[in-house]
Formats: structure tokens, C-alpha cells, sequence
């Protein structure tokens, strides 16, 4: 990153009291951009953004829905922002399936707010529209999937986020053009870090089985997953904006982030390595359910790493170990905003 490109930078980001867009607000701040964030309140107690008092490093922040084109245009207008990172959403499977229209209306009609209050705010050069990597089709096959692959979703999250991009396609194609907005959207694997405690999502789900000594109970033991540390993505992602208000041409479009191919793994394997580290805990196969997941889901970043010059830095190894430390640091009541800036600047070291 360069840090003369973000000093001063006013930047609005969606989706900051969450635990991606907690960290990727952390970064900014620590980069020197001015950042102006809109969400509603953190999606846990406790959470990564009130642990690393993540509002102390913000120039503003709203805590509204995405929904409320309204309070969320003139929010945008107020900042004047030149980049826009859109990660605001429902991010989890299994919510989508107890929530389809909270599901739908929030990653659908929430991302045309968000590009249509891009579109009405002069200042906006740059738009990184977050989605996932479960908006491709599943074709259950065991090549990494390509930018150019087919987008699909048989559950309503994956589904949603796949109309987000074809969303932001056609506003890229009807209206960006004209209005100089550079718009990407960006695709990374299952992220993993410090200060998440979302439910149903492997690392919290372990460490609350750790502190509590209870069993952990796993659904897809089996399922391979494009395993990274969440700040393997958030480097793409303010990278590609870099280049987005410097050449839209050549950066606008789909980039996928995410690890080496040695580095997509079962969950199985993930969590033998996380044994290791707490030999005491224990998990089974949990009962079997009726809801649709990939079993096999890796991701190909070649136009990221030839194109930008992004690649990853930390293996899963290593990544896991980061991950382990950061809760141990919390557990031993560190200071968590300077911990996280520490392992940003590790990340980011030669």
C-alpha cells in the first residue's frame, strides 16, 4: 500500500462495526486516511470493533442501515469520500436460510443503495464492492474457480451475493462510465482472524468450545475451504482501489483474493492443527442437515498476483497461529487496538 495515497484520503466504508470492516477501518486509520464509517451496531458481543475501540480511529461514524437509502446518501455526501469500500451485508449461510428477505433486501437492495448514493456524490472516483467467494455456481469440482467462471448460489446468501455483482455490473456498465466512478468487484476465501465471534463460523465456534470445555460439534468435516487471514484480502482490496482511481481501464471489473492452493483445506485438518494448541478439546461430526453447502470451494487469485502485484504472505500455519495469539492476548486483557496494529504492521513487514 502506499501510504501517500491514503494520508488525508477521506474514504467511506459500509460494514465497519463488523469484523472484517473493523479491521480493514483499523488499517485505514493506521494508513492516515480520514474514514467515515456506516453500520448498524456490531453484529457481537463482545466484538472486535469495541475491543480495539476501533471508533477512536474514525472521523465519523453512523450507525444506520443500508436500507435507509436516505439517512445513507446523505451520510455519504457529508463525508465526500474519493473511495468507497461497500461491506456492509447478512454474511452468514445459515441466517440466510432462517432470513431470506432480511437476506435479500440487505446484500440486494442495500448494495443498489449504496451505488446509487456513489453515483449522486461528486467526490466518488473508486467503488470495491465486497462479495464472496460462494457466488459462483457450485460445480463441486476440484479446479480453483476463475473471475470469468459462472455466478449462482443455491443458498439465499451465496445467491444474493451473487445478484449483488450482476447488481453492480449493470451500474458500472448504465452509469459509472459517464460519471468517472471505477467500480471492482472483489471475491476472497474464508476469512479467519482475531475478534471474530459470529456463530457458525468455524474459529469462533472453537474458541467458545475451548472456554467453555465443551464438545465442538462440526456439520462438513470434510468440506475444503480457501482458508486465509483477513488481512490477506484487505491488502487486495486497498491495493485495487490504489489502482482503481488511477486507471480504471485495466482495474475495474471481478478480482478474486485468495490463498496458495496448498492453503485450501478440509476442516478436518484446520482444526487438528488447532488441537495442537488446545490438546484438551474435543469435536464430533455433527448430525447431518438439509441445508446446501459446497464441499469443495478454492479460489484462483492469478490475475490479482500478475496483474497488482498481490499475493499472499501468511500460510495457513501461520495464519492460525496469528489467529490463536490475538484471542490470547485478548484473554490476558492486552491493549487490542495496539495488539491488531502490531500484527498489521508484521503483515505488512519485508
Amino acid at each position: 500500500m502506499m501510504q501517500d495515497f491514503w494520508d488525508g484520503r477521506s474514504v467511506f466504508l459500509t460494514g465497519h462495526t463488523g469484523f472484517k470492516g473493523g479491521w480493514l477501518a483499523l488499517w485505514l486509520g493506521e494508513l492516515g486516511a480520514e474514514v467515515y464509517g456506516y453500520a448498524l451496531d456490531p453484529p457481537s458481543s463482545p466484538s472486535f470493533y469495541n475491543t480495539t475501540r476501533v471508533a477512536d480511529r474514525l472521523q465519523a461514524s453512523t450507525i444506520a442501515d443500508i436500507r435507509d437509502f436516505c439517512g445513507l446518501a446523505c451520510a455519504m455526501k457529508q463525508a465526500s469520500p474519493s473511495v468507497v469500500f461497500h461491506m456492509a451485508a447478512q454474511s452468514l449461510v445459515r441466517d440466510s436460510y432462517i432470513r431470506p428477505v432480511d437476506t435479500y433486501s440487505t446484500n440486494v437492495q442495500g448494495t443498489v443503495n449504496v451505488l446509487e448514493a456513489c453515483r449522486q456524490t461528486e467526490s466518488v472516483r473508486a467503488v470495491v464492492n465486497i462479495t464472496t467467494d460462494k457466488c459462483y455456481e457450485n460445480r463441486e469440482w476440484v479446479w480453483p474457480y476463475r473471475e470469468h467462471d459462472r455466478l449462482g448460489g443455491e443458498d439465499p446468501y451465496s445467491s444474493s451475493k451473487a445478484c449483488a455483482e450482476l447488481v453492480a455490473a449493470a451500474y458500472d456498465k448504465s452509469f459509472y462510465s459517464e460519471a468517472n466512478i471505477h467500480l471492482a468487484n472483489v471475491r476472497a476465501g474464508n476469512v479467519i482472524g482475531g475478534g471474530d465471534w459470529a456463530k457458525d463460523r468455524l474459529i469462533p465456534d472453537f474458541m467458545r468450545a475451548f472456554d467453555s470445555g465443551e464438545t465442538l460439534f462440526i456439520r462438513s468435516p470434510t468440506a475444503t475451504r480457501p482458508w486465509q487471514h483477513v488481512l490477506e484480502p484487505l491488502s487486495g482490496y486497498l491495493k485495487l482501489a490504489e489502482r482503481l482511481v488511477m486507471d480504471r481501464n485495466q482495474f475495474s471489473g471481478a478480482w478474486n483474493f485468495g490463498p496458495d492452493d496448498s492453503d485450501s483445506a478440509t476442516v478436518a485438518h484446520v482444526l487438528q492443527h488447532l488441537q495442537n494448541k488446545a490438546p484438551q478439546l474435543r469435536w464430533q461430526s455433527a448430525s447431518a442437515t438439509n441445508l446446501s453447502e459446497a464441499n469443495t470451494l478454492k479460489l484462483d487469485s492469478a490475475k490479482a498476483k500478475t496483474n497488482l502485484g498481490w499475493k499472499p504472505r501468511w500460510s495457513l500455519d501461520i495464519a492460525l497461529d496469528k489467529t490463536i495469539e490475538w484471542y490470547q492476548a485478548w484473554r490476558e486483557d492486552q491493549p487490542m487496538t495496539e495488539f491488531s496494529i502490531e500484527q498489521i504492521r508484521a503483515y505488512q513487514a519485508p
